[in-house]
């Protein structure tokens, strides 16, 4: 008994994986919107029945791909916070390089910056965004800040997240998006310590 239980949850995890690799090979390359539930199946050499089940549409494929980009960009932004060592300014330098390091990459640039918005709509899109990547930005601000900001630090990271997800979208649009991030780098590094010194 042990056993077939043991191929079935295999044959689910494959399943849901295969309709992941499917879906993040063809959202990437071709857009959300034209990409057919029909055409995604086929490719993953499923039904459309199991795309139903797994994630309930195309839609819901297309959060569970957004999803995991944005999981692993919390990964990556908090380790290269870690790494920089116990100086917070080197820290949250280093959180802002990461993020938009990310931003650069053809994946993530097209999945959650470029078509997140659209495939989910805006509200939805920020919702996540920030579920992932808010208390990590929240927990830099404090480090520099310290706990008793000149501003309430809801508003300084509304502010500080706005500027940053507007130099992450206009990363994503840049006809060279390697220099554009090294720009926005200077950028952001010179804002934050604008907030700084105003603290």
């Amino acid at each position: 008994m042990e056993n077939v239980k043991s191929r079935r949850e295999q044959y689910v995890e494959s399943t849901r994986a295969a309709l992941l690799d499917t879906g993040r090979r063809h959202f990437t390359e071709r857009g959300f919107a034209d990409v057919s539930a029909e055409e995604l199946v086929r490719a993953a050499g499923l039904t459309r029945g199991a795309l139903y089940h797994h994630f309930d549409g195309k839609q819901g494929l297309f959060q569970a791909v957004f999803e995991e980009y944005e999981d692993q960009a919390a990964q990556r932004i908090a380790a290269a916070m870690a790494a920089a060592g116990g100086d917070p300014w080197q820290r949250a330098i280093a959180g802002v390089r990461a993020f938009l390091d990310i931003c650069a990459e053809p994946g993530y640039r097209q999945i959650v910056l470029l078509q997140g918005p659209i495939a989910l709509g805006w509200p939805r899109w920020r919702e996540l965004d920030q579920r992932y990547l808010g208390a990590l930005l929240e927990d830099g601000l404090t480090a520099v800040l310290g706990t008793a900001p000149a501003h309430p630090l809801p508003l300084t990271a509304a502010a500080v997240y706005g500027a940053l997800t507007e130099l992450a979208l206009t990363i994503a649009d840049a006809a060279d998006p390697a220099q554009a991030r090294d720009q926005a780098v200077q950028l952001a590094a010179a804002m934050l310590k604008g907030v700084r010194t105003f603290h």
